[in-house]
């Protein structure tokens, strides 16, 4: 008997493992129907997971532990069951800004965080307004983790504003914000649309980060193991078929078809990391710009969990210790061991480890003994060790 479920998205890129394992059939092989909801923007869809309407979401990794530090509103509590994808942000900033950027000679090499921010910085002429998709999310935190690193005193009119992906053009095109840190396609829409620059990727500030993972309300993973498990394991063999190359054309064309609002070629060039950054044409290849797979990608990393509640504790005023134990308890790698278990997923072997130190492809022990995780450093060289904090 096919069991019906209700998921949540909000129409990106990294949406694509939900949407592919219903178009492919690895929600069909698990005995699931997937009924895909789109929603306008994060908040409707935090809604629509609090109020039982779905029953599960693609959603911003920090969202969950916003809520369980009781930031952002609201009494509902949800947990990480996956990660969907690492990586796949983009920073950019106005055309007019770029145009002050090179005017001083920066060059716009695209893998260099410190001498962008730097070069953001001095043509900002201490007032710049950057917009992000939502305050609990790891564009915020990239954003902010960035500009804290870059050891220089920051504009004295700096504001960073909540400005919904679909419309980051729109805004850049009004003069509403100088720069932005957005998900694809919303960031490459900026160039399409000649109102913008790219001037970054996000894995030049964290090198593998967890972007959006797959949210259910806490507890519903216990409540229905069974239903859980089937949904998990067809959102991992999803993720699985995204992350060969072989299949990215195929991927393309579902995406564009799926209401994203771009074309099947320009997805694939995003897919494939090959990215236009500017009206003129000039193109980056970004290694590993957004990956659903390999590297234990899906992982829900309880050290990553950690650096999110540390880093939302610091700027909110929280006690430190108290949000990293809280904040660990809502990446459930406990629940993605279990239920991944069945399909010979080579699972790393800790739950934690330190984030920040793998300059390079590193093999881990892991379940089959096959697991190389890739680089993760931060822009600024810092490690972060969650059994350390206080």
């Amino acid at each position: 008997m096919t069991e019906q479920l209700r998921l949540g998205y909000v129409p990106l890129i990294d949406a694509a493992p939900l949407l592919i394992a219903q178009r492919m059939g690895f929600a069909r092989e698990e005995g699931l129907s997937l009924d895909l909801m789109p929603a306008p923007g994060w908040a409707a869809l935090r809604d629509m997971l609090a109020l039982g309407q779905i029953e599960a979401a693609h959603m911003l990794s920090a969202m969950p532990i916003a809520m369980a530090l009781g930031l952002g509103g609201g009494a509902a509590r949800f947990e990480a069951l996956s990660v969907l994808n690492a990586n796949g942000d983009v920073i950019g900033v106005s055309n007019r800004l770029a145009a002050r950027m090179r005017d001083a000679h920066y060059t716009f090499d695209f893998t260099d965080a410190r001498a962008a921010g730097l070069a953001m910085l001095a043509a900002s002429q201490d007032s710049l307004r950057i917009g992000i998709p939502f305050p609990f999310s790891m564009h915020a935190e990239l954003v902010h983790y960035w500009l804290e690193g870059l050891g220089v005193p920051l504009p004295k009119l700096l504001d960073i504003v909540t400005i919904p992906p679909a419309r980051m053009a729109e805004a850049l095109a009004d003069d509403a914000i100088d720069a932005f840190c957005v998900g694809e396609p919303h960031g490459s829409a900026t160039v399409e649309q000649a109102v913008g620059a790219l001037l970054l990727p996000g894995v030049a500030i964290w090198a593998f980060s967890p972007e959006k993972v797959l949210a259910a309300r806490a507890g519903w993973a216990e409540e229905a193991p069974e239903i859980a498990g089937r949904l998990m394991r067809s959102i991992w063999r999803s993720g699985r078929w995204l992350g060969q190359p072989k299949n990215r054309m195929m991927a393309s064309e579902i995406l564009a078809g799926a209401g994203l609002g771009r074309s099947a070629e320009a997805i694939e060039r995003i897919l494939n990391g090959r990215l236009t950054i500017n009206s003129e044409g000039d193109e980056r290849q970004v290694p590993g710009f957004v990956e659903f797979h390999a590297g234990a990608a899906t992982f829900p990393w309880r050290s990553q969990a950690a650096w999110i509640g540390q880093r939302l504790a610091k700027r909110f005023g929280l006690d430190v210790a108290q949000s990293i134990a809280t904040a660990r308890g809502v990446f459930r790698s406990d629940l993605h061991r279990l239920h991944l278990a069945p399909t010979g997923a080579d699972l790393p072997g800790a739950s934690e480890k330190l984030e920040g130190s793998l300059s390079a492809p590193t093999p881990v022990s892991s379940a089959r003994g096959r697991l190389i995780l890739p680089s993760d450093c931060f822009f600024d060289a810092q490690i972060f060790d969650p059994s350390a904090q206080q």
